[in-house]
């Protein structure tokens, strides 16, 4: 650097290469982590050893939650039922879309793959398209806009497809399988019972009580076998009924057969067609009501 002999305003100032600098050339290794104490570590074993730690505590986790509390099991497949069909809950936004006249009947086609193929490229490509440094949100606007109207957009399309489904269960006056094994479950805490059906809590067999009780005939003759079997195990969505009588009493079973319950119609109308008494129908219930677990 040179200096000349003027004023300091009129100083020039003059920079010259300094020939003791090497141009470096190849690949220059980096630096060891131990020259950073606290910040970095070795990612073998230090760091994948702590990633193993916390997988571990979390794998022990879900299975202590499985094995306290087992998954409850759903009914028999039952193909005469009749259901509104829904998708799981992650799928009602697709469920929802798919409802609709541009993306359903002469268009599934585009609803199916036009869109969606749309969609999934457009995210594919988002890396290519979006190559500012700017990491921001709030200074990536278009980016920022498709995200939350992405997000919007699932949130909608959930919202009207469950509030959709609640309207039809209501029209149709049927009750989701979840809230009859919930209620189910309710019923048996408040007698002290296992709220689970699943394999390892399930109950000793109950007998049938008077099983040559004239009694039986009529509960074969008023179509009742259609629904909870000739053994009265129940079948489909119909409960067994060997034990009923721990739950109901005779006036209680008198009334579901006359009026329904928990989603079974009444049948006394079809019993009397079938030929059936209002005193077989009463000794029916009586017999029905001794139907116990214990005897």
């Amino acid at each position: 650097m040179a200096h000349g002999h003027k004023g300091n305003d009129e100083e020039k100032v003059i920079f010259v290469g300094d020939s003791r600098v090497r141009k470096g050339s190849g690949f220059i290794t980096p630096p060891d982590y131990t020259a950073y104490p606290g910040k970095s570590e070795a990612f073998i074993p230090n760091f994948l050893l702590k990633e193993w730690m916390v997988g571990v505590v979390v794998l022990v986790g879900i299975l202590v939650l499985t094995i306290s509390e087992p998954a409850p099991l759903g009914y028999p497949a039952n193909p005469s039922a009749s259901v509104i069909p829904m998708p799981d809950w992650y799928f009602l936004f697709l469920y929802q879309y798919l409802k609709y006249p541009y993306a359903s009947g002469d268009y599934v086609l585009l609803g199916v793959l036009g869109v969606s193929g749309v969609a999934f490229g457009a995210l594919l490509l988002a890396p290519f398209l979006d190559t500012g440094k700017e990491r921001r949100f709030y200074k990536r606007p278009i980016a920022s806009a498709l995200m939350l109207l992405s997000v919007i957009s699932v949130f909608y399309l959930t919202n009207v497809a469950w509030t959709h489904y609640k309207h039809e269960l209501e029209a149709s006056g049927q009750k989701p399988e979840h809230i009859q094994r919930e209620e189910e479950a309710l019923e048996k805490h408040e007698q002290g019972l296992p709220t689970s059906n699943a394999p390892g809590q399930q109950q000793e067999e109950v007998a049938i009580v008077d099983k040559d009780d004239s009694a039986m005939e009529t509960y074969k003759k008023a179509g009742c076998i259609g629904c909870h079997a000739t053994d009265m195990k129940g079948q489909g969505n119909a409960p067994s009924l060997r034990g009923v009588g721990d739950k109901h009493s005779q006036e209680e079973i008198v009334t579901i057969i006359k009026e329904g319950y928990n989603g079974m119609p009444a049948m006394y109308d079809q019993a009397i067609a079938q030929g059936v008494t209002d005193d077989e129908i009463t000794h029916l219930a009586e017999w029905l009501a001794k139907q116990k677990a214990e005897q």
